[in-house]
């Protein structure tokens, strides 16, 4: 199973149960689905800039706060190999 999740029914689910129209549901869930997949390198870099240019805090306290945003934070997996996962479950 590889690339993008197909996410009709999920577009379909929300549709039916919140009166979205499909192009509603589906820009909300490709936001959700892009939230999801920034890595953690990624996050840091927005954040870094968002906060420096939103706020203009020095580096030590942003990256306090990234630390502690991050420690709260789910991001999506790396891609293994099956080698890779053969070695996670015997060593």
């Amino acid at each position: 199973m590889t690339g993008k999740p197909d996410i009709q029914l999920l577009i379909n689910h929300l549709c039916h149960g919140s009166g979205l129209t499909p192009s509603e549901a589906r820009k909300i869930v490709d936001e959700v689905i892009g939230y999801f997949s920034e890595t953690p390198e990624d996050y840091v870099r927005r954040r870094h800039l968002e906060i420096k240019q939103e706020q203009g805090l020095p580096n030590p306290q942003i990256f306090e706060r990234i630390e502690a945003e991050l420690a709260q934070l789910v991001f999506a997996a790396p891609a293994l190999t099956q080698r890779q996962i053969r070695r996670i479950i015997y060593g």
